[in-house]
């Protein structure tokens, strides 16, 4: 028996997104003439078939998954977004069940027991995991599934994300209009997709205000093959100490807090400190971090959305949902200039 022809196939072979496959062979717009006739010419010559369901199924079973550094102590912002998950899934009539995929999983490239024993009608990805796993999941999963808080596996599959670049481009903004010229970052680059784009958004600030991007200013939070944070053998301060750090998440930003306080200075009086995500654990929460807040609840509730959708319809597909985050001002940042202007 022959292997149906999947929309990604089709993709493949005229190097489109299978996003553009989908909207030419509905007939939607945004997608050229000559290339949607294409694609129907394509289509037809490979045997493409819509699938039709003959029953719709209105309740699924939603697997959830993330790598388990993400769930270790101090960590637990997916905690807050599974826990969203299940209840945007509660709404809908589905159920949501999680997995967490521990280190040696990740390495040795061991499915999700939920996918491997199709327990679960469709999955939600959460978090970055190694690029080879997630390679693996990309390849081996027979399911639909989607991303959520990193960008798709490969460029055929849905994702939802928070825009990542821009709150770095807007927090180290901050940095600059407070006075500060010389800004540092922290965070492992290379370690997860979302820790890279806040870096090129710091970067691209820099850039706009003239300033200087020094190697002794990027400070590693955590290994970069397990992704886990580590306070002791990393963080490691420059000898000549800029006035304010960019920190990739409130949970590393918080951490650097309390390296900076065992070494003698005083945030914000000595070093101005901002960082991400806004979310801090309670143990925590006398410290007031100015961070930009990712919109969980809303990024819960596309994740289900779309997922829900596409086990009802295989052609559907939203490519990469982007959703904006929002400045949050609080106490870790002392202004100690005039703002500096963009060049």
């Amino acid at each position: 028996m022959s292997k149906a022809v999947r929309l990604s196939d089709i993709a493949k072979k005229l190097n489109v997104s299978t996003v553009t496959v989908s909207k030419a062979l509905a007939g939607q717009k945004g997608v050229s003439d000559e290339l949607r006739q294409r694609i129907i010419r394509l289509a037809d010559e490979l045997g493409y078939k819509k699938t039709v369901r003959t029953e719709e199924k209105q309740s699924y079973t939603i697997g959830v998954t993330a790598a388990e550094r993400y769930f270790s102590e101090g960590q637990s912002l997916y905690w807050k977004l599974y826990q969203e998950i299940s209840r945007r899934a509660m709404a809908a009539g589905c159920f949501a069940i999680l997995e967490v995929i521990t280190y040696e999983m990740e390495k040795e490239g061991i499915l999700p027991k939920i996918a491997a024993e199709k327990k679960a009608d469709g999955m939600i990805l959460m978090g970055a995991f190694k690029a080879s796993y997630a390679a693996c999941l990309d390849k081996m999963l027979r399911m639909p599934f989607l991303t959520l808080d990193t960008p798709g596996i490969s460029d055929t599959c849905d994702s939802v994300v928070s825009n990542n670049v821009m709150g770095g481009f807007k927090m180290t903004n901050y940095l600059f209009e407070m006075g500060h010229r010389r800004i540092g970052f922290v965070g492992t680059r290379l370690a997860t997709s979302s820790i890279d784009d806040r870096y090129l958004g710091y970067l691209r600030s820099l850039m706009v205000h003239g300033a200087e991007c020094r190697r002794d200013w990027l400070v590693d939070d955590r290994h970069r093959d397990s992704g886990q944070i580590d306070s002791e053998e990393k963080f490691r301060l420059p000898e000549e100490m800029p006035t304010a750090f960019f920190c990739n998440c409130d949970i590393t930003a918080l951490t650097l807090i309390r390296k900076l306080e065992a070494k003698g200075y005083r945030v914000p009086e000595d070093v101005s400190v901002v960082g991400f995500d806004n979310y801090v654990p309670e143990q925590f929460d006398d410290i007031g971090i100015t961070t930009y807040e990712i919109q969980a609840k809303e990024m819960a509730r596309r994740a289900v959305h779309i997922l829900t959708h596409k086990l009802r319809n295989e052609n559907y597909s939203t490519g990469m949902f982007m959703l904006p985050g929002r400045f949050i001002e609080r106490d870790s940042v002392k202004r100690i200039g005039e703002p500096v202007p963009f060049i």
